[in-house]
Formats: C-alpha cells, structure tokens, sequence
C-alpha cells in the first residue's frame, strides 16, 4: 500500500472512530439525595446543591420528617425507590442514622456519604452514638422538651445558644435565623434502636468539622473506621453544619463517591 493510501485509510479510521465516539452517549450521573438531620431541613443542602447542579449532577433534597428511625427511612425509601437509575445518599447528623437503614436492600443505592452524622449499628441509636465519646456539648444546649400525644416529647436547641452549639462558623445573623427555623427531632426518633446497616455492604464516604460540638469527632472517627470507609475528609474548625460552611469541600467529596466504580 502507498504512503497516500495508508495516509487516507488511517484518517478514514479515526474520522469513523471519532463519530462512533460522539454517538455513543456519556453515562448517566447518578442522582444524588440528600437527607437533612436533626435541628435542619432541606435548605441547610443549598451550597452543595448548587456546586452538584453545575456539574450535571441530578438532586433530590428529600425531606426528613424528624419522627422516628424506622418512619422517617421509610419516608427516605420512598424517594430512593422513584428514582430508576443509580443513586448517592448522603445524610447529615441524624441523617446518617436515616439513610444507614433506608439504603438497606436499596439495589439502586451505589454509595454512602455521611456528613458529621451517625452510622448506628443494629441495636445501637442516635443517642447512643451522641455519649459514646466525650465531647458533646448538645444536651445542655437542649430546650424544655415540648410534650406530644402518647407521652413522646419535640426537643428544640435553645434559640440563644444555636449558633455558637450547632453553627458556630455560619455568619451570626444566619444562623439566628436557622435557630427559628429549626425543625425538632423526637426523643423517640433519638433513642429508636437501628435494626439495619447499610453502611456494611454499601461504601461509604466520610466528611465531618474538626470543630463539631454536636457529634465529638472522635465518635465519627470511630464510625467512620468501622465503616471501613473509602475517604474521609476533616475540615479543620468547621461546625456540625459543615455542608452549610464548606459546601465545597463537602460537595467534592460527593462527586468523588459518585464516580467511584
């Protein structure tokens, strides 16, 4: 074959190689649902939904009802089960204790990631986790409980110590304005015992504020090994709220479970 054949073979090969590439459609992202804790609600995700947004990523913030375990996974499994392709789940503070039992038996739930939250084990709760180290400051920062029907009580983080409690590296005036808008746990939901672990057989990732005074680190550093997870990021003196803070460095580690194989 001449140099002049080879030449236009070659490009014929490439021009069609090339074409066959731009046809072939680039793999969906999994969508990625994010599970508020305790003493939040959805908006405390806006950073990190807008960083996963720009880079193409689908997002669900799905709304925690804060009622107990079991209730709110279901609640969780919901939204899982309607969506038909992969799926990241991430949970923040008692979103972890949520996600960590709506994932089990999830086929579609790829990864795990645990923002400053608990992963109990089977038998374990939320409030457990929360005295298994020293170090947390949140049941003095604790309102009166608000009594319910059937004996169970609302608990509320006193407005005047929410900020410097739970979002000590939020600009002051904001979260004085999460402090009333709060959405309270149950002391039900705390202490429900977990009866499964996703966490056991799904990866998990890891992110959590050196300065949290809600979860000791310590007690997420403990987790975190159990979970034999994949990566964990401390983002030094951050709050428990690190998502609101540093939605970046938590945004990042998401698409880093994403696209992890």
């Amino acid at each position: 074959m001449s140099k002049k054949a080879l030449a236009f073979s070659l490009a014929f090969a490439l021009t069609g190689f090339a074409a066959a590439q731009a046809a072939t459609p680039p793999a969906a992202k999994p969508t990625v649902v994010l599970v508020h804790g305790a003493f939040a609600d959805s908006s405390s995700w806006d950073g990190v939904v807008a960083d996963l947004r720009r880079d193409g990523y689908p997002v669900v913030s799905a709304a925690n009802p804060l009622r107990g375990a079991a209730n709110d996974a279901a609640a969780v499994r919901t939204v899982i089960n309607s969506i038909p392709g992969p799926v990241v789940l991430v949970g923040h503070s008692y979103g972890g204790t949520v996600i960590s039992a709506a994932a089990d038996g999830a086929a579609n739930v790829k990864a795990l990631v645990y923002v400053a939250a608990f992963a109990p084990e089977v038998g374990e709760s939320t409030f457990d986790l929360t005295g298994k180290f020293p170090g947390s400051t949140l049941p003095a920062a604790l309102d009166k409980p608000v009594d319910l029907p059937g004996g169970v009580h609302d608990l509320y983080i006193q407005q005047d110590k929410f900020p410097a409690q739970f979002a000590a590296d939020v600009p002051l005036a904001k979260a004085q304005l999460m402090a009333i808008a709060q959405r309270p746990l149950t002391d039900a939901a705390g202490g429900e015992k977990a009866v499964s672990a996703a966490w056991k057989t799904i990866p998990s990732w890891w992110v959590w504020g050196g300065g949290d005074r809600n979860i000791p680190p310590a007690a997420m550093a403990w987790m975190a090994d159990r979970a034999h997870a994949k990566q964990v990021v401390t983002v030094p003196g951050a709050s428990h709220v690190v998502m609101i803070s540093h939605p970046h460095a938590v945004s990042a580690l998401i698409e880093t479970a994403a696209k992890a194989q």
